[in-house]
């Protein structure tokens, strides 16, 4: 028994020992981690996926599909947020899946810096689209919202809120029926999983 036990742990070790493993994908070393590349530059977010189940796992399923690439930064406020993630560069509004469940009740707040979702006026209508807050908006909090249900948080800028002062900075106008649409589109060029 002692002999056979012996032998296995030579094995072990044997393989253990052997050639290097071929390095993890950079999405498993930082599989909360996305990077937006925009035509302005990168975004660097975690996501809390222990905090908003649901909607990251929603977020990262377009991410996978390549659903961000080519749209824009629709909508810019300079003291408030940039949205984006649901039209082209012809502001059409692309086809998205069915809405998530808004879990604004997370206890994440909407500072600067976070990444939540954004959504129509019923409370579990959020599907692509995101908003990235440039100031501490706690009135969009559920706790102090107005309609009770707030906005949910899913993520924060780790790296790049520099881009993100660019983005807000950009002129913007009308165009169509939207307002405060950069007059020079700011385009996702992608979203992917890990560190760029």
């Amino acid at each position: 028994m002692r002999r056979t036990l012996g032998l296995t742990a030579c094995c072990l070790l044997a393989w253990c020992g052997g050639a290097a493993a071929a390095p993890l994908p950079e999405k498993f070393l930082n599989p909360d981690v996305v990077t937006i590349d925009t035509s302005l530059g990168k975004i660097k977010v975690r996501l809390f996926p222990q905090k908003a189940p649901r909607t990251v796992a929603n977020f990262l399923r377009y991410v996978d599909d390549r659903f961000y690439e080519g749209t824009v930064f629709h909508r810019v406020i300079p003291t408030f947020m940039v949205q984006g993630g649901g039209h082209d560069g012809t502001l059409k509004e692309k086809p998205t899946r069915g809405p998530v469940p808004n879990e604004s009740a997370n206890g994440l707040s909407n500072r600067r810096g976070t990444v939540a979702m954004a959504r129509t006026v019923a409370p579990d209508s959020a599907t692509a689209q995101f908003f990235i807050n440039v100031n501490d908006n706690l009135f969009l909090d559920r706790a102090r919202a107005r309609d009770g249900a707030g906005y949910c948080v899913f993520g924060e800028v780790i790296e790049g809120m520099d881009v993100i002062d660019k983005i807000k900075a950009v002129p913007t106008g009308t165009r169509g029926v939207m307002q405060n649409v950069p007059v020079e589109n700011v385009i996702i060029k992608s979203i992917r999983r890990g560190s760029h």
